[in-house]
């Protein structure tokens, strides 16, 4: 990605998104971003941030901070205590800032009732200070609310949206020739002045974006119509890859999938199987397959591969039959379904639930009729094994995945360009799906904690408990749990050695003390000193050979005598860290080890304001998904 904005000149990439986290299920914008768990967004945040940088490409961590909905997103306070706003939304800039993160843009909302923007508890005394954030912190458009208050509490850099909409010359700016008065008046010292400039200047050149080698300002990045640098190389073929790695398979009774390749007779339904009929370069046109979801996040496609498209192509000998106008099959399903025949070896149900900044959604349905559709596909008779594929922005309910029919579901996400391709992949078993659930599917709605309401004040009385820590603390059972995915092939995980690496004794409850110096980038250094490993073996035990996605968790002792009781509970139990293995063989095994640092093992303290480990005992699991962990010990560190 990051190589096609440098070849287009582009010197800073607005992304990736750790904010929103994904607290609400039915946020508009989650889709920008990786999980509702902050260490695996943090991890994916700061790989992302690295892989940006690597090609001299400036990252732009957003939206800082507590962004969770776009309902009222510019008026609305996010009220939240100070250990869940470290340990949820701030843990994944620890680890941007400590991936060298070149830029932040401060959010809209307000933190505790003052504008993301402006607000100097969170830019300059959390941000700047305690993470140690080296780069420059710039506002969302339209985002500033003031000149001088934004300026002396982190501010850096305003972007358009102005005093008032329409004009963006330096008169109109809160900035612009208003950073001139508050200099001359005094308001503003040249220093802060100095250290804004400093700020943005500094990036530009630690990558080296002043080399003459580095490519030009393409000028068609102001007008699309035109075409002037194709940067697109083969990320097809990449773009085509992922797709395929992180499509989640649900659902596979009695190894329905992968489709044999020789199948006969094929039937697809669905508009989501289709081509986009108003063409690819519109992201948020909805008759068609969805491949991203909608907003400033979206991409225009060049060549956008439909699933029918793919089917047709990857099995020129089969019988392809296909419905893809949803109201034909919704509203006049017997006389539709009647004209498909003869019976199909296989039903594939394509189905979407979009979504959009400006808009979160109004329910986890997937769209178009999805329920009613499923109903008629699989109750007409022509379908004796039927597999629903889904293209969504996030987590979706699921009525009929219980109905016995329906043999085989896919999660496939927001797979871009190549969505027909890598589902293709995936169907045919020329890839064995490994990708896993980043979020917890329910079978009610009622059973997330986190409904999105039409207020300016919103408090986060759920503290810690989002997604599956919230199913975990209340036991309510999901349909489908964080991090579970099925392969074509199965493994086991054995012999789990827990050990420490440090001499007994040795741990301190807290971090080294930094002595009045600067904090370094990602905070103080001694949060990613590693205390603990753990270690498992995975093998292949099935016939075909596969990727296995390995997971630890943590339970934090009970009791945390040593740590200041701010009323809120503690999870369940957390993530701390996952893998991918290589391509296993049948039969073959691997050993995997998890490192477990000091801000792994640690709660914020919001009478210390530091982080503190907890005196007492651990609990390790390891396995396959937060509610699949058949190993187990435990870690004392104090």
């Amino acid at each position: 990605m990051a190589a096609e904005f440098r070849e287009k000149g582009a010197h800073v990439a607005l992304g990736p998104v750790a904010g929103p986290l994904g607290r609400s299920a039915l946020g508009g914008r989650n889709w920008e971003g990786f999980s509702p768990d902050p260490y695996l967004t943090g991890i994916s945040f700061a790989e992302t941030i690295k892989g940006m940088q690597s090609q001299n490409v400036q990252a732009c961590g957003k939206h800082y901070i507590d962004s969770n909905g776009t309902t009222e997103q510019e008026a609305v306070s996010s009220n939240i205590d100070d250990r869940t706003l470290h340990e949820l939304y701030l843990w994944p800039f620890y680890e941007g800032v400590k991936a060298g993160m070149a830029s932040v843009m401060c959010s809209y909302n307000r933190i505790n009732e003052t504008y993301a923007c402006q607000n100097s508890k969170t830019l300059n005394g959390l941000l700047k200070e305690e993470l140690g954030f080296q780069g420059y912190v710039v506002s969302d458009w339209g985002g500033t609310h003031s000149g001088l208050d934004s300026a002396l509490s982190g501010l850096d850099m305003d972007m358009p949206g102005a005093i008032s909409w329409g004009s963006d010359s330096a008169t109109n700016s809160y900035f612009g020739n208003n950073l001139t008065a508050m200099i001359n008046n005094g308001s503003l010292s040249e220093s802060r002045l100095d250290d804004m400039v400093k700020r943005i200047l500094t990036p530009y050149y630690y990558l080296n974006q002043d080399s003459e080698d580095y490519p030009t300002i393409d000028l068609d990045t102001g007008n699309l119509s035109d075409i002037n640098r194709d940067v697109r190389d083969n990320h097809r073929d990449l773009i085509r890859e992922i797709g395929g790695a992180s499509a989640v398979l649900l659902k596979n009774v009695d190894n329905t999938l992968p489709l044999s390749k020789s199948i006969k007779r094929i039937s697809v339904f669905g508009n989501d199987a289709a081509d986009v009929s108003g063409g690819p370069y519109d992201p948020s046109n909805t008759n068609g397959v969805l491949a991203v979801g909608g907003g400033s996040g979206a991409g225009r496609f060049t060549n956008l591969i439909a699933p029918l498209e793919a089917i047709k192509y990857r099995n020129p000998q089969a019988l392809v039959q296909y419905v893809t106008d949803n109201t034909l099959l919704t509203q006049d399903a017997s006389s539709t379904l009647d004209t498909v025949y003869p019976t199909a070896d296989v039903c594939l149900v394509f189905l979407k639930s979009y979504a959009t900044e400006g808009y979160d959604r109004t329910t986890l349905i997937a769209d178009d009729n999805s329920t009613s559709l499923v109903e008629a596909v699989t109750s007409y008779g022509g379908c004796p094994s039927t597999v629903v594929i889904l293209h969504s922005v996030g987590a979706n309910l699921l009525p009929w995945a219980d109905n016995a029919n329906i043999t085989g579901i896919i999660a496939a996400h927001l797979p871009g360009e190549q969505a027909g391709n890598s589902i293709v992949d995936v169907l045919f078993g020329d890839v064995s799906p490994s990708g896993k659930l980043p979020y917890t599917i329910a079978y009610n709605e009622s059973d997330y904690n986190a409904p999105i309401v039409n207020f300016t004040d919103i408090d986060n009385s759920d503290g810690l408990m989002i997604d599956y820590r919230h199913f975990d603390y209340n036991n309510i059972t999901p349909r489908y749990e964080f991090g579970y995915g099925l392969s074509y092939t199965n493994f086991s995980i054995s012999n789990l050695l827990i050990s420490t690496n440090v001499s007994s004794g040795a741990v301190s409850a807290t971090p080294c003390s930094l002595n009045g110096t600067v904090a370094p980038p990602g905070g103080n250094p001694d949060l990613y000193t590693v205390l603990a490993s753990v270690q498992v073996t995975i093998q292949n035990t099935g016939k075909v050979a596969g990727r296995a996605v390995p997971q630890v968790y943590l339970s934090f002792p009970s009791f945390q005598t040593n740590v200041s009781d701010d009323g809120l509970p503690t999870p369940v139990k957390v993530l701390r860290g996952f893998d991918r293995t290589d391509d296993l063989k049948a039969g073959q095994r691997v050993t995997l080890t998890f490192n477990l640092r000091r801000m792994d093992v640690s709660s914020w303290d919001v009478v210390q304001q530091e982080w503190v480990i907890p005196s007492g005992d651990f609990g390790v699991l390891a396995g396959w998904s937060s509610r699949d962990l058949p190993l187990s010990g435990s870690l004392t560190l104090l």
